[in-house]
């Protein structure tokens, strides 16, 4: 019966989410939004993930106020052979997901 109940809720979830994207999609083709949306969750998650790994090796370091995120281009690039070596890619701290989406954010129409 709970796992009825948990299915019937699932799919309620389920149908709800398409309801909103497909109304913020507008006239986009379904599986163009598709992409995107996922696209973006990716970037999302290897900025997210590429920058905590980073914090936190500097944290395990000593230094405890250290935010990635924060830190000039010109800074980070002098880390980018060693972190494509070990983490295999780079991304430029103007580049993660947070500091695009608040420059997108507070651009100008």
């Amino acid at each position: 019966m709970i796992d009825t109940k948990k299915e019937q809720e699932r799919e309620e979830l389920h149908r709800t989410i398409w309801g909103i994207a497909n109304d913020l999609r507008g006239s986009v083709d379904g599986w163009d939004f598709k992409q995107y949306v996922l696209g973006m969750l990716f970037y999302r998650y290897i900025s997210e993930n590429f920058r905590n790994y980073i914090n936190e090796g500097e944290i395990e370091a000593g230094n405890a106020d250290f935010d990635y995120a924060k830190l000039s281009d010109e800074d980070a690039e002098c880390a980018r052979e060693d972190l494509v070596a070990t983490k295999g890619l780079f991304i430029l701290p103007s580049e993660l997901f947070e500091n695009v989406r608040e420059k997108a954010k507070n651009a100008c129409c």
